[in-house]
């Protein structure tokens, strides 16, 4: 009964060739009719009818949603900012005609100009990063629209074991490069695993509006490195630490008034749990 009920949605994953793109769509196609857009030629995919080619920089995105016919687009898209923010302004304009939802994966960079404290929900976003005031704008852009139409999924660091940054770990050690580490850094982290879960809650139980999609605990970013290369039993790492600034600076979504239920909240040590498996 429940995957009747379920396939309901056509899902568009934009960016679901990338790393966190692929796991929503692995997540989510059983359950929905779901299709996903890739980049680079990709024998595999072309033979894949849910699958359509998207170079960001020259393709209209209009096509592929005439084809599809979305009534959920998820939005994990990479690449040149500018042809991001124009994509983005078009499927805002399709969204808002065809009353269907978007799903937007932030990051916690919007508030990277806030240093002294976490950063919850309703706080107003402030950066000085250039990918932070990319992320800032397209949110705004799509908090113009009505309200049951959104959902702003802002992100910490993700991690999991086919993630770029454990990816890069395991590189760095086995080409005895240093591991960069931040000690002044305190943040809040996430993984695949538990973030593909919560998208397809938000997706079922029709939620909207902004969602911090991370660990409800916080973490040094030096010890929580090493507890990943502890935990990944990798040996003879050699670690760079990174001074930005003397005092302990936060980057960390918490959640705390869109509250998943409790078995989709996330401590970090499960993080480091999920890799030892």
């Amino acid at each position: 009964m429940r995957k009747k009920k379920e396939s309901k949605h056509r899902i568009l994953i934009l960016g679901a060739s990338g790393f966190l793109g692929g796991a929503i769509y692995k997540e989510l196609c059983s359950y929905f009719r779901t299709f996903g857009t890739y980049n680079i030629s990709n024998k595999s995919l072309e033979k894949n009818k849910h699958f359509f080619q998207y170079n960001i920089e020259e393709d209209d995105i209009y096509e592929i949603l005439d084809i599809v016919k979305p009534t959920i687009i998820v939005s994990a898209l990479r690449g040149d900012f500018a042809a991001q923010f124009i994509a983005h302004k078009h499927l805002a304009e399709y969204v808002f005609s065809t009353k269907i939802k978007i799903l937007f994966l932030s990051s916690a960079n919007v508030f990277d100009a806030y240093s002294k404290y976490p950063s919850y929900e309703l706080d107003k976003t402030y950066s000085n990063s250039i990918y932070g005031h990319f992320k800032i704008k397209i949110e705004n852009m799509l908090l113009r629209l009505p309200k049951k139409q959104v959902a702003i999924l802002r992100l910490p660091m993700v991690f999991g074991a086919q993630s770029p940054r454990v990816l890069e770990i395991n590189q760095n050690i086995k080409e005895k490069i240093p591991v960069e580490v931040f000690p002044n850094l305190i943040m809040n982290a996430t993984n695949d695993s538990k973030l593909t879960q919560q998208i397809h809650y938000i997706i079922n139980r029709n939620k909207t509006g902004i969602f911090h999609l991370g660990s409800t605990d916080l973490v040094h970013h030096d010890d929580f490195i090493k507890e990943i290369i502890k935990s990944l039993e990798l040996k003879n790492a050699i670690y760079k630490q990174v001074f930005t600034t003397n005092d302990d600076r936060y980057l960390a979504v918490i959640p705390k008034y869109n509250l998943l239920p409790k078995n989709l909240q996330l401590l970090s040590q499960e993080i480091l749990t999920e890799l030892e498996i």
